[in-house]
Formats: structure tokens, sequence, C-alpha cells
């Protein structure tokens, strides 16, 4: 049987570090400091690669160990913003991290979506599914502007019923 949730794990090679830079976190257990959204993480090198990535849990990151973007990275990364990215052209830079959330929670919903499209107990609804999926996946190719207009409330209210 297809995976069809291959496309919704992170693929970093084809990020620019959107989850380094775009999403804030506070000093605790998860991580060692307090940064700012839109800021890119002391770790982040010029290449988009973590410096600590080997040992992100001895150095106070347990939480990105666990963090998964679902794909999100790379699908601004590559086609929202066709390859451009945030050191290259800084006017866009906040757009992309602003994009970078938004398309998190679709390709999550996508996750759920597929998964349970895959269960004998949904066939009942499967049509609805299908429905769902079709509708996240158009959703998450618009682009950066139109991407900033979806009301992701209301959609994941839509998508949780099915779930």
């Amino acid at each position: 049987m297809t995976n069809h949730n291959d496309h919704l794990k992170a693929n970093c090679e084809k990020c620019f570090g959107l989850c380094c830079v775009a999403l804030p976190f506070a000093a605790s257990v998860d991580f060692a400091v307090n940064k700012d959204g839109g800021k890119p993480c002391s770790n982040l090198q010029s290449d988009f690669k973590c410096s600590i990535h080997k040992n992100l849990r001895g150095n106070g990151y347990k939480g990105c160990t666990v963090f998964e973007c679902f794909g999100a990275g790379q699908k601004i990364s590559q086609v929202t913003f066709k390859g451009i990215d945030w050191r290259k052209d800084a006017k866009h830079a906040r757009k992309m991290y602003d994009a970078f959330p938004v398309m998190h929670q679709l390709h999550e919903m996508l996750w759920y979506l597929n998964e349970a499209i895959l269960l004998q107990a949904t066939q009942s609804i499967h049509k609805e599914l299908s429905k769902a999926i079709e509708e996240t996946e158009r959703l998450s190719n618009l682009n950066a502007d139109e991407l900033m207009k979806v009301n992701i409330p209301l959609h994941r209210a839509e998508v949780n019923v099915l779930l």
C-alpha cells in the first residue's frame, strides 16, 4: 500500500532552517535559551544546518529533537518560495516566517487525514476524508499571500469532525 505521508516528513536538506528561525522558544527543560520568532537560532549555520545537531539534548535543546514539521519546511522553502531563501531575499523573510506555521498546521492535518483514510473503521466516511485531503492539499499549494488568508481554526474544525 502506498504511504501517502512520505511527503509529510521533515527533509532538512531541502529546507532553509525555518523551524530554527521562524518559531520562538522559551528557556525551559526543552530549550537552553529564549529565542524570538523570526530570529535565527544561534546554532543555525550559514548552510542552514545546526552546529550542535549531534548533541542537541546534551546542549539543552531537547525540544528540537521532538519537533516534526510534517514537511512544511521544505514545502515553504522549495514550493511556496521556489527555492529562494530568507538570507538571499530578506524582503521575503517575514512572509516565510509567517507562512511556515500555517503550512505546518495544514501538513499536520494532512498527515492525520491520510492516516485516517487507511483505517477500516473510517470506510463509511472515505468520500468525506478524500474531499478534506483534496481541500487541505489545495490550501497547502496556495501562494504565500493567499496562504496567509487561510482560516486555519475553521479548516481545523472541519477536519476534526472527520477525525
